[in-house]
Formats: structure tokens, sequence, C-alpha cells
């Protein structure tokens, strides 16, 4: 198994924000929508789920005898292979061992996405396949209760974390991403095409004139709520200096700022 700190580059005794910023860049540099590396991004996205987890890191620096654990279930399609499942079942003695608690890392597409999900819950008895369903636009830290699902049939507390995205920024159901078009778009107005969080092509419209840095709304596309409200994506564009331009363009320019 590779070592997480070195695979994010950071110390052992590196504080959670340190993780999550490396975290951040790697995962923006070697995403597979980027043209990167699946099985790195892979790598880059377990050690994240182990340091960034207070109880899978210190189980990595400090091994001992394993308990209850999780592993993801097996038919998962081609974007769940990149979600990592983490789980600790917990059976307080108050409730009688009548639930069962866990902790289950999905992507922000996973929390846009929602839907089923199989999931193998591992446990002294052996392991057992569990249905589960993603609410849509689910939040970092929020439980849900599964009835009658877990080991036993007890109920299935399961608490969602949700990976930090390398392009998106979330607020409640609203996302913000920058995006980089032509200096002349910005100038001259023009169009580019913004993909959401699920992949899908949003085209977004610039007008003359526009400066960079700017915000836009693009309005409904963000994440979507269980009671069917949806929030909206504000893209950040910023401009990009054509690495050539021919000297006659140069002289005009330099004529009418008097250069």
């Amino acid at each position: 198994m590779q070592n997480p700190y070195q695979t994010l580059g950071v110390d052992r005794d590196a504080t959670p924000d340190t993780i999550k910023r490396a975290y951040r860049r790697l995962a923006s540099q070697h995403h597979p929508d980027k043209g990167g590396d699946k099985a790195k991004f892979q790598e880059i996205q377990s050690a994240y789920d182990t340091l960034s987890d207070p109880g899978k890191r210190q189980q990595h620096d400090n091994p001992g005898p394993q308990g209850f654990g999780f592993r993801p279930g097996a038919g998962f399609d081609f974007d769940s292979i990149f979600n990592m499942f983490g789980a600790q079942f917990q059976h307080p003695h108050q409730q009688r061992q009548q639930q069962a608690r866990m902790s289950l890392w999905i992507t922000l597409r996973d929390a846009a996405a929602g839907g089923r999900r199989t999931i193998s819950v591992g446990t002294h008895q052996g392991t057992q396949a569990v249905d589960i369903e993603i609410p849509l636009g689910i939040n970092d830290g929020d439980t849900v209760q599964y009835s009658n699902i877990g080991p036993g049939g007890m109920d299935l507390l399961i608490t969602y974390r949700i990976h930090p995205d390398p392009r998106f920024q979330r607020q409640d159901l609203n996302l913000q991403c920058e995006q980089t078009v032509s200096i002349w778009d910005l100038i001259l107005g023009g169009e580019t095409t913004v993909k959401d969080i699920l992949g899908n092509e949003l085209l977004l419209t610039i007008p003359p004139n526009t400066q960079p840095g700017t915000k836009f709304r693009l309005r409904g596309q963000g994440l979507r709520s269980r009671t069917g409200g949806a929030g909206d994506i504000l893209v950040k564009l910023q401009g990009h200096i054509p690495d050539s331009i021919s000297d006659k363009l140069l002289d005009q320019i330099r004529q009418d700022h008097g250069k």
C-alpha cells in the first residue's frame, strides 16, 4: 500500500488544512477530466480518504487489530470506482445493538446525482450486501437513517462525508468555479462552454468589455435537493493572453494608448 503522506507530499504532522490543500492541488492536476492518469487520481483520492478521517489516520499511524469494517460493493459503475468508503460500526449498549453506525465518503458528483449504491458490509460473521439511496444534495456531515438493513436487521445510520472537489466550491446548493477564456472574448464578447458537476455542457454568453474576475450566474444548474429546489452555478471568468500576438495588432494597441 502506498504511503498516503508521500502520495500527497505532506509531513506526518501536517494539519487537516494542509492535507486538504495538497489534495485539491494534486486532484486538480491529475483529474481524468483534465487528461490526468486515472490510477494516479484514484491513489490521491485513497490517500486523502485515509488522512482526512481522524480514525483512519490514527489507524494508519498506529496499526492495531482490525474490528468491523466496510468495503465498496461490487458492480459499481466507472464513476463510483473513485468513491472512497470508510466505516466504523458502533454498538452503543444503551441502544441494545439495535443500530449500527458508519461514515461514508462520497464525491460531490455523487451528492449531485444521488441514486442507488450497493456496498458490502463486513462483520465478524461475514459480509452482506446493502442497498442504499444517496439523497440528492446531501451535505457533508449529514446523517441518514436506513431502517432494518444493517447486520441482524439493525437500523443503519450513515454519516455522509464529501470529498472536496478539485473544481467546484460548494455553498449550500450553489456551486462556484473559475473558467479561463481568451482575453479577446472578454474584450469583444463571445461564448464559452461550462461543464456542470455532472459533465453536462452549458453555454455562457460573454458580453463585450467584460472585466477579468466578473462572475456570471447559471440559474438552476447547481445542486438539486430532495425537496425539488435547485441551486445555481457561479462562474468567475479569468482572461488568458495569447502566446502570440501579431506586430500589426501590437502597433495598433500602442497607437490607441499613446505608447
